[in-house]
């Protein structure tokens, strides 16, 4: 047996209304929905379907016809002799087009024709200014002022310069070390009978016939020949003095040496030059200061160290403290050498002396 519920008319027209109402809000949201999704897949879809043509824009200049070219005939069986490998290589200058600016043909007179296809050297030999070293560096010596690398002093130690002599050079000596620039190379070699590097130790004989020169790895004999203060020289090795770099160490050092160093007797000028002139790289200036003359002939003596010296490019300065007999032979071997020469009166006054 089933039931069955009586609906009055009212409630069948709110039903009704109701289901109308749910059909049309139904269909209204399925429309939008179909509406969003259409511009969804537009927004994705149109901007690569577009295509953008771009514009080229063009801009032509005055319009000049090119001449008409006339095509030559080569002949090709012409046989050329061999030109010459540089002597007329490089002297015309051609262009497709005209040009404005002119370019000059340059004019080099070449009287012997090269070999040398574009090998060459771009590093010239020189030292000049410059970073660390060069011609930058510089020393000064009794008023005597230098551009150079390199500089050795070679300095009378001799007994004969004691007093006022012996109190100037230590004075002076030590104010040019003690301001040689940084990185300068510089070497000091003393000398009386015999020469040494400065540092070594001395040790004279009690006839003062031979002497020991000590440097702490070997000792190196001298011997006056007979010839008293004058004739002193070497025998067997000798030494060979290095360059040494300026630095608050090395200047330290210096200046103690020269504070230190005993006189010694006797007076030979030639082995101290000599020590000097055979210094690898050779030096640029070498200051050399004595108080008293040398024996043998002075005119030979001068000759043989000027040509030395002009060998390796050497120039010497000269000092003479006090000593008027020793004027003439220092002058002329400063002038041949392209040096100064710097004359230390008794009163300690310095006096430069033109070189005509």
């Amino acid at each position: 047996m089933s039931l069955h519920a009586d609906l009055s008319p009212e409630a069948i027209a709110r039903l009704a209304a109701q289901k109308r109402k749910s059909t049309i809000s139904s269909i209204v949201i399925a429309l939008l929905v179909v509406v969003l999704i259409g511009l969804l897949l537009g927004f994705i879809l149109l901007p690569a379907l577009e295509k953008e043509n771009p514009v080229i824009v063009t801009y032509e200049s005055n319009y000049r016809p090119d001449d008409e070219l006339k095509e030559k005939k080569v002949q090709t069986n012409i046989q050329r002799k061999p030109s010459a490998p540089s002597a007329s290589m490089a002297k015309v200058i051609t262009a497709n087009t005209v040009a404005d600016v002119s370019i000059p043909v340059p004019d080099v007179d070449v009287p012997v024709p090269s070999m040398d296809f574009g090998d060459g050297d771009d590093f010239g030999s020189g030292w000049g200014d410059g970073t660390g070293s060069g011609a930058g560096g510089g020393a000064s010596f009794f008023q005597q002022e230098v551009k150079a690398e390199r500089v050795a002093y070679v300095i009378d130690y001799s007994l004969s310069m004691s007093g006022q002599r012996n109190k100037l050079m230590r004075q002076e000596l030590t104010k040019s070390v003690s301001k040689l620039p940084k990185g300068m190379n510089y070497q000091m070699i003393f000398f009386a009978g015999p020469s040494w590097i400065a540092g070594s130790k001395v040790k004279m004989a009690q006839n003062r016939k031979s002497a020991v020169i000590s440097d702490g790895r070997y000792d190196y004999e001298w011997e006056s020949g007979g010839k008293g203060a004058h004739g002193w020289d070497s025998k067997g090795r000798s030494q060979r003095p290095d360059w040494i770099q300026a630095d608050a160490k090395t200047i330290e050092e210096s200046l103690a040496t020269i504070k230190g160093t005993e006189l010694v007797w006797g007076t030979t000028w030639e082995p101290a030059l000599d020590l000097a002139l055979k210094m690898d790289p050779a030096p640029q200036v070498i200051f050399f200061m004595t108080d008293g003359v040398t024996g043998g002939d002075l005119d030979q003596l001068v000759r043989r160290l000027t040509n030395r010296a002009k060998t390796r490019d050497i120039k010497i300065n000269t000092v003479a403290m006090m000593e008027p007999k020793a004027h003439g032979a220092m002058k002329d071997l400063a002038k041949r050498t392209g040096g100064m020469f710097t004359i230390i009166e008794k009163g300690g006054d310095v006096r430069t002396v033109p070189l005509d």
